[in-house]
C-alpha cells in the first residue's frame, strides 16, 4: 500500500473511530442531508435514464439502481477512498457499492439524478485528460482525479459541483464501511472490525464500559441478528 493510500486510510479511520458509537447512525444523518443535495436546478443538462432492475437486498454487488458501467465507476471511486491492504479491509471488501446502491434505489433516491449526472460529468473529464472513463485509469489517475474533485478542480462539472460530488461519494463511502450491515454495507462487519466497534450489542459488562481499548472479542452484533433474536 502507498503512503498516499496509507494517509486517506488513517484519516478515514480516524473520522470512524472518533464516531464509532454513533455508527448505527450514519445513515439517519444523511438522510436529512440528501433533500438538499438532490435539488436539481432548472438549468441543468438533461441525462439519460438508465434502467431500473430489480433490488437485489444485501447481496450481490449492484442491480437495484446502477447500470454495470456506472456501477464499475463507484466501486473504482470507493476504493480509492477507502483502499483495501491484507488483513485490513476497504470499500471492496465492506461492499460498499451494494450499500450505496440499495440505497439510491430506496431512502436516496432523492440523489438519483445526482449520481446519474456526478458519473456523467466525471467519465467526460476522465474522457478529455485520459482518453478513458474513470473506471478505466490506473490507480494514480483515479487518485489524481479524486484530487481534483476534492479541490473544485474539474471544470466539467456544473451540478453537481465537483466538490459536492466528492463529499457525497466519501459520505457514503463512510457508512457503508461503519454503519450497520443491515443497510448492505459493512460486510462480514469488515468497518467494525477495523475500528474495534462492537456493533449493536444487548448487554455490555462493566468492565466494557469502563474499558478505554477496542472492543476485541466475539461476537460483533449487528441489527439483524438482534431482531432475529427477538422474534425467537
Amino acid at each position: 500500500m502507498s503512503k498516499h493510500d496509507e494517509g486517506r486510510r488513517a484519516f478515514l479511520i480516524g473520522t470512524a473511530v472518533g464516531a464509532g458509537a454513533a455508527a448505527s447512525a450514519l445513515v439517519p444523518q444523511a438522510l436529512a442531508q440528501s433533500e438538499h443535495q438532490g435539488h436539481i436546478p432548472a438549468d441543468a443538462p438533461a441525462v439519460r435514464q438508465p434502467t431500473i432492475q430489480t433490488v437485489q437486498v444485501m447481496g450481490g454487488g449492484h442491480g437495484a439502481f446502477f447500470n454495470d458501467e456506472d456501477a464499475r465507476t463507484v466501486a473504482a471511486f470507493c476504493e480509492r477512498l477507502m483502499p483495501g491492504a491484507p488483513g485490513r479491509p476497504g470499500a471492496t471488501d465492506a461492499d460498499a457499492l451494494n450499500y450505496i446502491d440499495l440505497a439510491l434505489a430506496g431512502a436516496y433516491s432523492d440523489q438519483q439524478n445526482f449520481y446519474r449526472r456526478g458519473v456523467m460529468q466525471l467519465d467526460a473529464h476522465c474522457t478529455k485528460t485520459y482518453g478513458k472513463p474513470f473506471r478505466s485509469l490506473t490507480a494514480a489517475q483515479q487518485d489524481g482525479t479524486i484530487s481534483a474533485l476534492e479541490h473544485g478542480k474539474v471544470p466539467e462539472f456544473l451540478w453537481p459541483t465537483a466538490q459536492s460530488f466528492f463529499e457525497t461519494l466519501r459520505t457514503h463511502t463512510m457508512e457503508a464501511m461503519f454503519a450497520d450491515p443491515i443497510y448492505g454495507g459493512n460486510r462480514d462487519f469488515a468497518g467494525w472490525r477495523l475500528v474495534g466497534f462492537p456493533g449493536a450489542q444487548p448487554i455490555f459488562t462493566e468492565e466494557d464500559m469502563h474499558s478505554d481499548q477496542a472492543f476485541a472479542r466475539e461476537p460483533i452484533a449487528g441489527l439483524q441478528s438482534r431482531a432475529v433474536s427477538k422474534k425467537g
